[in-house]
């Protein structure tokens, strides 16, 4: 697939990403984030990215699982990058340092794409630089950024990207936010390959939102709404008029569209269809079942209503969402230096070079 003009330069020249380690951050995060870049450069026989790791002062940093993780420098001895990560987990409010605010400001300073994974947004807000910005964080974070910095949109999405930055929810989100990332510079054709090579069934977009439980958005002061939205989730198949829903709760329909746009920022009935497309996603992607059939289960009168509100939210038709990506070709072999010394920068080449055995190296021509 040709790239877009815009993208040209950028597929000519590697480019380097730093992943800011903040104590007990999240290693599967920092793995699904570092490990899509290993195999673009894999799959292209060509060194697109370079990484490396820092932290504040250079020494070991451990994840919130214990394990130690040694980086390659401090942030004062860092390597010029195009992109600055940082990578957040548990306990962020201590994590983050005066120093670490001044560093990520720096950056700013000198136009660098800034990003954060699972918590690492919350640095980035508090240095200001999210501060009329989208961002994505985890959802046990979620409540406390929406209250902590006002100035910031701070949504439910797995994964953000909004002008110079690319914010994630946890776990395997920035593996998505990667892949469109690499798509951005490099062409659907290396996505989809990355994502066969991972076993990975479907890319994610800016669509998929997190499974937040309710009492982590509202905490429980409205037990009225998080009752109304369990009767949702209870009913999807045959949606419940919502007089009736406003009477089982007792309230006012006036009350209950009130407690939803102050809430949970939509009307109930908007927030009821959000939850019937979402579990149609589940079972198209998992299932077998026919369209017809799944329109029925999740509560739509006829199946073109149903493929009309599944393309205006998801910005795809049902039929194409379930058919997936393209499986790659494979072509010809590209040469990959060696790298000169074996230093910690040299890594993603070392990678890169070691791969050459194996038999994808090289199997995506890009341009």
């Amino acid at each position: 697939m040709p790239l877009h003009s815009e993208n040209a330069n950028k597929a000519r020249t590697t480019q380097s990403v730093s992943f800011l380690l903040l104590d007990n951050f999240t290693l599967i995060s920092l793995a699904s984030a570092v490990e899509p870049l290993r195999m673009a450069n894999q799959l292209s026989g060509r060194e697109l990215y370079r990484w490396h790791t820092l932290s504040q002062d250079g020494n070991q940093v451990w994840a919130s699982d214990g394990l130690p993780i040694t980086p390659d420098a401090s942030i004062a001895q860092a390597p010029v990058s195009d992109t600055v990560i940082v990578c957040g987990g548990v306990g962020i409010q201590r994590a983050v340092s005066r120093e670490h605010i001044l560093w990520l400001q720096n950056q700013a300073r000198q136009s660098r794409r800034l990003g954060g994974i699972c918590t690492g947004s919350w640095a980035l807000a508090s240095a200001g630089l999210l501060n009329g910005f989208e961002c994505s964080v985890h959802w046990e974070c979620l409540a406390a950024m929406q209250e902590a910095f006002p100035r910031v949109s701070v949504n439910t999405s797995l994964f953000t990207l909004d002008r110079g930055r690319y914010t994630s929810s946890g776990g395997t989100a920035p593996l998505d936010m990667m892949l469109h990332l690499i798509g951005r510079d490099h062409g659907t054709e290396l996505t989809a390959a990355i994502s066969d090579m991972f076993v990975y069934e479907r890319i994610r977009n800016e669509q998929d939102h997190q499974r937040v439980p309710l009492k982590h958005t509202l905490g429980t002061h409205q037990p009225k709404l998080q009752e109304i939205v369990q009767l949702m989730e209870a009913n999807l198949e045959e949606p419940i008029d919502l007089d009736e829903m406003a009477a089982y709760v007792d309230v006012s329909r006036r009350q209950l569209e009130r407690l939803f746009q102050k809430y949970l920022n939509c009307t109930p009935s908007r927030y009821y269809l959000k939850l019937r497309l979402i579990r149609a996603r589940q079972l198209l992607k998992q299932t077998s079942i026919s369209i017809i059939e799944l329109a029925a289960v999740c509560g739509f009168v006829s199946t073109p209503h149903f493929s009309k509100c599944y393309r205006e939210y998801f910005g795809i038709p049902p039929r194409e969402e379930r058919m997936g990506p393209k499986t790659a070709q494979h072509v010809a072999l590209v040469p990959v230096h060696h790298p000169s010394a074996l230093s910690p920068l040299s890594r993603p080449l070392e990678a890169l070079d070691q791969a050459r055995e194996e038999s994808s190296f090289a199997s995506v021509r890009i341009q």
